[in-house]
């Protein structure tokens, strides 16, 4: 028996008395039995209601082994695909196979399956008959509804409807958890259970609830790229707490129904939930194995909020976790903290205390506790609202006291900062202190693009808001003789992004001295509104025309344009410009991108992924960061967390 840890094996479970588990949870993830992790969070709080689980944790689906190990629950099954959606982690944005799963023991990849929430279902079935399963996680979250799949290039079914499952949990799960389990303890058929918020279900169209937001059916949307767009507008319009209604899609024969988001947990119920006995490490059983990378970046790690109000049409959190903002108190993350510098391997170094977005500690404007946020707009893109209320006291405070507890030497921010709400802030406290106190000589922001055409296929601001901020940012370094550097995250391809949006960045690129090492071609990943975009080719906001580059060849181009100092890019960039039209930057002037032959003294030979993409300052390359790109919280996607009309059946 593992100390601390929940049970995983069948002599585990004899060793505790138990002859049958209340609840059996399926993950497609390694158990890593800290907060960063979604299936953790509702495992621990299904031990702390008072009922059994066991954990099966990815399960070889090719035999009956693993899905019998525990025998059939007493109430139900569990599943998820695990922290990302199954097929994210296995393929690239080219499609291609992945040779690392960072959330598999050893980082192997290979240890679920394809589409893992389904697969996990039908086996289920095949060995359990009519046992009851509920779905939840990333994965099953954002394809609730029929969704474009980018692997099959078509419009799937729900994974409801796919799964065979009988309820689907949406969202961050803590509520519909607890109601769930109290419900079928209480010996209430799964199939009744119809009014939890925050889920999903399959009915006849006759039991239909009056008054839903009906988006076209699943037929209609597979077979035409209009209907789709429409059906998107549709789900993201309804998807708030405060105004949300039942949104429905007929499937078939059955009619889908999505009740109205769960509400956000308070801040009392954040703090219960990271109060639970996590032990923050990784099941022994995998050590022998090189551990599990993905808590490498996160078992450090403070998350102070959820939800993210900066709503990018490429992120999946205003559809996951929400567009509110919710915290935990400064007093649970102190003592959070504190039992961080009581771990035995603990340096002395806080990784992150963040979360969607770090530096987001309050509702962006005070309407939204009572109104809901606005319905088809955005808080920051591509200008700030008006009603924006930009304060970073709280969280200034509560950093602050951080440094000051014993045994901490440092900490980082590396979660998201939203820059261009900090430029709202009228007091420079925060930005001096993030410089002073935060860095790790480099600080990660996301422009993704300069030109406003993608930018606003993007929903994010124009690269105004992140000019004003870089010239702010080295002012400041500059002024406390630091040496530190911006690295912009950049993406290629993005809907919107012809070949001359893609020469506008090179150029931006070149003008600022920034050297991208890397560069994210857009993914289209299930539920988002950019996905949305690439499979219809309209926006689902306007119903304008939008450019969508597809082919394998101008995506290169685009990408390789962003990179165009590389020896290795210049045939590929010479083709593009060329396509363009734009033979005026090729040549050997400042203005040019690339020469028009190779000459052997090329400023740019041997400089391929030496830079990082960061300004350079006097010739001096910048220290080499230690931090990698923190995991998707499930999970994967604040104020104080208060909801006034909130009366929850079922406390946490």
């Amino acid at each position: 028996m593992y100390e601390g840890f929940l049970p995983t094996t069948r002599k585990e479970m004899e060793e505790l008395g138990i002859d049958q588990f209340d609840f059996i949870y399926i993950t497609g993830d390694a158990y890593v039995d800290h907060p960063s992790f979604g299936a953790t969070i509702i495992t621990r709080l299904i031990e702390a209601m008072g009922f059994t689980v066991g954990i099966i944790s990815q399960p070889d689906w090719r035999c009956d082994r693993d899905f019998r190990r525990f025998g059939r629950p007493k109430y139900a099954f569990l599943v998820t695909s695990g922290n990302i959606d199954s097929m994210v982690a296995h393929y690239t944005a080219a499609k291609r196979k992945r040779s690392e799963d960072a959330y598999s023991p050893g980082g192997v990849a290979g240890k679920r399956p394809d589409r893992a929430v389904i697969v996990y279902c039908q086996k289920i079935r095949e060995y359990f008959g009519d046992v009851p399963i509920a779905i939840g996680g990333l994965e099953a979250s954002l394809r609730r509804f029929a969704h474009y799949d980018y692997w099959d290039d078509a419009v799937r079914a729900s994974v409801l409807v796919d799964s065979g499952a009988d309820i689907l949990m949406y969202g961050m799960g803590e509520h519909q958890i607890k109601e769930i389990c109290t419900r079928l303890s209480e010996g209430e058929d799964i199939h009744s259970i119809h009014d939890v918020r925050g889920t999903c279900y399959l009915t006849e169209p006759v039991n239909t609830p009056l008054g839903a937001a009906q988006c076209p059916s699943f037929e209609q949307v597979r077979d035409n790229k209009l209907e789709y767009a429409k059906a998107v507008k549709i789900q993201y319009d309804w998807q708030d707490e405060v105004y949300g209604k039942t949104v429905i899609q007929r499937h078939g024969k059955m009619m889908l129904v999505q009740n109205p988001p769960a509400y956000s947990l308070t801040t009392e119920e954040l703090d219960y939930i990271y109060s639970l006995p996590y032990t923050r490490a990784i099941h022994p059983s995998y050590e022998a194995e090189g551990g599990v990378p993905g808590i490498e970046e996160v078992r450090f790690s403070i998350t102070h909020n959820r939800g993210c109000f900066g709503y990018c049409n490429f992120c999946s959190i205003a559809l996951h976790q929400g567009r509110r903002i919710t915290v935990r108190s400064e007093e649970s993350v102190l003592k959070e903290a504190e039992r961080i510098t009581q771990m035995p391997d603990f340096k002395g170094y806080i990784h992150d205390v963040g979360g969607p977005t770090a530096n987001f500690r309050h509702t962006s404007c005070e309407k939204q506790l009572s109104k809901g946020l606005c319905m088809g707009k955005k808080c920051l893109a591509p200008t700030p609202c008006p009603a924006l209320k930009a304060d970073h006291t709280e969280y200034l405070a509560m950093l602050r006291k951080i440094r000051k507890i014993k045994g901490i030497k440092k900490v980082f921010i590396r979660s998201g900062i939203r820059y261009d709400y900090l430029m709202q802030d009228k007091n420079d406290e925060f930005i001096r202190e993030l410089i002073l106190h935060h860095v790790s000589g480099q600080l990660k922001v996301a422009p993704e693009h300069c030109s406003a055409v993608v930018l606003d296929k993007m929903g994010k601001p124009h690269i105004e808001a992140y000019k004003a901020f870089q010239k702010r940012f080295y002012e400041i370094t500059k002024g406390m003789d630091k040496e530190q550097y911006l690295v912009p995250y950049l993406m290629s391809s993005h809907p919107g992004s012809t070949l001359n949006e893609a020469i506008e960045l090179a150029l931006f690129l070149k003008e600022n001295k920034i050297r991208p090492e890397q560069v994210q071609d857009f993914y289209p990943t299930p539920g988002t509104i950019s996905t949305a975009m690439f499979y219809s080719e309209v926006d689902p906001y306007t119903m304008e025309k939008v450019y969508v580059p597809k082919t394998p060849q101008e995506k290169a181009m685009q990408r390789a344009l962003l990179q165009y100092f590389r020896p290795q890019n210049r045939d590929i960039v010479l083709e593009a410009l060329k396509k363009a039209g734009r033979r005026d930057l090729i040549g050997s002037s400042p203005k040019c991108l690339v020469e028009d032959y190779p000459q052997k003294n090329s400023p740019n030979k041997g400089n391929n992924s030496s830079k990082k993409n960061i300004p350079q300052k006097n010739g001096n390359a910048p220290k080499k960061s230690s931090g990698i790109r923190k995991p998707g919280q499930s999970d994967n996607r604040r104020n104080n967390g208060k909801h006034n009309n909130y009366k929850p059946k079922y406390k946490l």
